[in-house]
Parts: C-alpha cells; structure tokens; sequence
C-alpha cells in the first residue's frame, strides 16, 4: 500500500491557514487550559486539512462549514481559510464561506462585520462590483473601518467611472488618508469634463474644468483640455492662453501643448509672440519638442540653410533621436547621389528605431507606452505617467 506524501507546493498555500489554527488552539488552551490538542479542535477539522492537502478544496469546505454551524468559536480560522481562497484565487470557494457566516443565526455584530468586510472582498476579487458596492456601502453607514471601506469603495467607483460618487468618497478620505490628494479628484472632474464634452454640453465640460483647476491649480489636464475645446471652436486667444499655464503648471509637459500653442500663434497672425515665448521655454526648459517647433519656425522664416545651423547647435548641447531624425531629413534634402542614398537609409532608420520607442513612464511602476495615460494601466495611480525626456523620449511626435 503506497503512502500518500504531500509536496512542499501543496504544503505553503497552507501556512496562513496553520497560523490561524496555531492562534486559535492557543486562544482556547489559555482560557479553558485542556491540555490535549484533540480536546481543542475537533476531529473534523484534520479531515478538513486533509481534504486541502488531497487537493480536495470543496470536500473541505462542506466540512469546515458544517463547523461553523456546530462551533461558534472558531470563526476566526473559518474568516481565514476563506482569506486564502481568496488570496488562492478560489473566490466562489472564499464566497461560500463567508456566505454562510454571514447566514448564521445570533451571529455577534463584529463578527458578522467581519465577515460583510472578507465577503465584499471576494466580490471585488471576482469583479462583482455591484455586489461589493452594496457591502462596503453598507460598511461606511455603519461607521465601520471608515478609511479601509471608503477606500474599496473608492476603487470600486474608478472601476465602475462613475466619477461623481468617486468625487464624494475621495474627499471623505482626503481627511483620514494622507494617499487621496487634490489632484486625483481633480482628474474626476476632467473624466466629467471629458463625458460632458463628447455629449456636446459644451458649458457643462468648462464648469468641470473649473472645478478640476480649484482642486489643483497646477492640473495640466485641465488646462490642456480648455485649450483644446478652445481650439475646436475657434477661439485661438483663450486656447493660447490655457496652453501656455502648462509651463507653469508641470513643465515636464510643456511637449503636449507646444505644437498646438505655434498653431494658435500662426492662426492669430503673431509671428513674433509665439517666437518669443518659445526662446523663453528653451532658456528655462532646454526640451526637444521645444527645439523642433523653434526649428520650423525658423525654417519657414529664415530657410532650410538656417534651420539646419540652429538644429545643429542645438543637438550639439541637447542630443536626442527625434532631433537627429530631423537633422537627417534635412540633409536628405539638401544631398545627392550616394550621399542621398546613405542618407535615406539613415532616416529611415531613425524613423523606425523612433516609432519602437516608449515616449511615456509611470514613476511609480514602470510602465511605459506610446501615448500618455493620466490614469496609470499598470499600478492604477493617478498623475504618475509622464513623457520621458533626454536622448530618446520628450512625449509625442510633432505633427
């Protein structure tokens, strides 16, 4: 007859469960100080870890429930064991049992707390947001855990994007938890904006926006979406206007606002004014996306001979891919022969290695893309995605 061995694969999922056993045998020998460990727990419950070690996970679970009915004492290792299910990835084994906790009869009001709080869990586990919402809903009324539960409903609100009651939750929590600042509910009032905007309630995206900028004065997003229905519509002055609060704001996305200021300029006719506002953003904020619209001007005014001078001392100084791209596209131009050739294969090249390349970061988690996301796909953070600057970043390709 050949023993049964569990593995050391099957044995760690079930450290936590044998720490809850180990607390609540101590528990119950401090208070009643029976001195074996079959008076402590009872039989049913080894049959239950066997079952888990077999890989048997539901055999378990009709044991160790029907334990609860029985022992009233031993929530806290049922609340474990259906912690890691959870954890496991098991989340309709996790909801059965905190399920029937929650359905016995004089079950104490902290435990059933207790209880609501792992079964809410579950439920935001396995994507039943409704549910969830439901829970915690009811958590916060009670006044219970305010800023853990406040802080699951606030995940399930951003998931959910409804950004009005994820506004209302957020600033409960930005007096109890130091991680809720100003600018996340500023960006709430930009997603608003944005809904607002697509529904052509043009009135009603402006009021958001507002909104949005009284949270966060130094909200980028905001500025650069009142410029860009400024735009839309025309009004070039009030457009210029929003766009250029992004070099106070965050300079650092001075990138996403530069092209759309040159066209403002080139709109109303001010040569001299956008000329002058970009020298000023190159003497404080040396980036290329400010070195390539400084370019374009100066070859529209001056020539290709000048333009390629100025692009020349400038990557001399600030070196980048997307400069030499355009440094490379100039000499194309300009060449003949085999000299055109190689230098044809050589933009070409740059335009590809160009097109490979992340132009955006989070700072918190790493994540990296082509396009700028002002809510985090990677660690879900607000406001951590930023154009990354230097030889081969500075946000997106000008047009």
């Amino acid at each position: 007859m050949s023993l049964f061995v569990p593995t050391l694969t099957m044995i760690i999922p079930l450290v936590p469960l044998a720490t809850a056993v180990g607390w609540f045998v101590g528990r119950r020998t401090r208070y009643w100080r029976l001195p074996t460990l079959s008076n402590v727990i009872p039989s049913n419950y080894f049959v239950g870890l066997t079952h888990i070690i077999n890989d048997e996970p539901d055999a378990a679970v009709d044991v160790l429930i029907k334990l609860v009915e029985v022992d009233n004492d031993s929530m806290e290792i049922h609340l474990a064991l259906g912690s890691l299910f959870r954890r496991r990835g098991e989340v309709d084994r996790a909801i059965r049992i905190h399920q029937n906790i929650i359905a016995r009869p004089n079950l104490a009001s902290a435990q059933r707390v207790q209880a609501l709080s792992e079964l809410g869990q579950d439920y935001l586990k396995a994507g039943v947001l409704d549910r969830a919402e439901r829970i915690f809903e009811e958590l916060v009324g009670l006044g219970e855990q305010l800023p853990r539960n406040l802080r699951f409903l606030l995940n399930i609100y951003q998931k959910e994007k409804d950004w009005q009651k994820a506004i209302k939750v957020a600033s409960q929590l930005a007096g109890l938890d130091s991680n809720i600042k100003a600018a996340m509910i500023a960006h709430f009032y930009c997603e608003l904006a944005e809904i607002a905007y697509g529904k052509q309630d043009i009135d009603t995206a402006y009021r958001q926006l507002k909104r949005a900028l009284s949270m966060d004065r130094n909200c980028v997003r905001a500025s650069l979406l009142s410029g860009e229905y400024a735009l839309a519509v025309g009004n070039y002055r009030a457009a210029v206007k929003s766009f250029r609060q992004v070099k106070q704001q965050d300079p650092d996305y001075l990138c996403e606002a530069v092209s759309q200021i040159v066209l403002c300029y080139r709109a109303l006719g001010d040569f001299r004014r956008c000329f002058d506002f970009l020298w000023e953003c190159l003497a404080e904020y040396p980036r290329v996306s400010v070195i390539l619209a400084l370019t374009q001007m100066i070859e529209q005014r001056d020539g290709i001979d000048m333009a390629t001078q100025f692009l020349s001392e400038q990557l001399a100084k600030y070196p980048s891919l997307r400069g030499l791209e355009k440094l490379a596209h100039f000499y194309l131009l300009q060449a003949e022969g085999e000299t055109r050739s190689s230098l044809h294969l050589l933009h070409q090249l740059l335009a590809q290695v160009l097109k490979q390349k992340p132009f955006y970061r989070c700072m918190n988690c790493g994540f990296s893309a082509s396009q700028l996301y002002w809510h985090c796909p990677g660690c879900r953070n607000w406001n951590t995605v930023r154009p990354i600057h230097g030889i081969e970043g500075d946000g997106h390709l000008m047009n």
